[in-house]
Formats: C-alpha cells, sequence, structure tokens
C-alpha cells in the first residue's frame, strides 16, 4: 500500500512538471541585451539570483535551488554569450522550482 501511495505521489508531482526554453541571465542584468551578456558577467552577478528570459521577454525568477543549478551550469558551459538553455521544473508563486537546467 505505501508503494502505491509513493508512486501516485511521485506520479502527481512529474506530471506537473514544465520545461521553459529561453535565456538564463542573472536578476541584474535581465533587461540588457541577451545576446551579448556574457558569461563572466552571469558568474559576476550571481548574488542577485538567476532566472530565463522567454521568447516573449518574460523573465521568470528561479528559486534558490535553480539559482545554484543555474550558476553551476554556467561555469559548465563553453558558451561566452548567448545563455540560451531548457529549464525544467514547477511554477509557483511566480517563481520556477527547478529540477534541471541545460545550457544549449
Amino acid at each position: 500500500m505505501l508503494k502505491l501511495i509513493v508512486g501516485l505521489v511521485v506520479t502527481s508531482v512529474l506530471a506537473l512538471a514544465e520545461t521553459w526554453s529561453g535565456t538564463v541571465v542573472d536578476v541584474m542584468c535581465k533587461k540588457n541585451d541577451l545576446a551579448s551578456h556574457t558569461k563572466d558577467c552571469a558568474i559576476s552577478c550571481a548574488k542577485s539570483g538567476y532566472g530565463i528570459v522567454l521568447a516573449d521577454g518574460k523573465f521568470i525568477k528561479f528559486d534558490e535551488r535553480g539559482n545554484v543549478k543555474a550558476l553551476a551550469a554556467i561555469k559548465a558551459t563553453s558558451k561566452e554569450k548567448d545563455l540560451k538553455a531548457k529549464v525544467t521544473g514547477t511554477i509557483k508563486e511566480e517563481v520556477i522550482q527547478v529540477e534541471s537546467i541545460q545550457i544549449e
């Protein structure tokens, strides 16, 4: 019975996950030209937190766990600017509860 309940909870959580595509950027620079925003700037502004700018220009902020994952992904990428990414998670109170970030 417990396995069934746990399975239903996990299935429900996974069903709520969404994926967003856009540009990962620090909060301080979200209004700047995203195509020329550099990796170094994103790293140096990490304390402001991160989010994703969607194709329509909407900015959605990441939760604290997402900020940690974003910083790690930015540091790991070989891209120097235009940090396009896919972000998976759930949205709660206009903040993405990040499960994964993949810089493309």
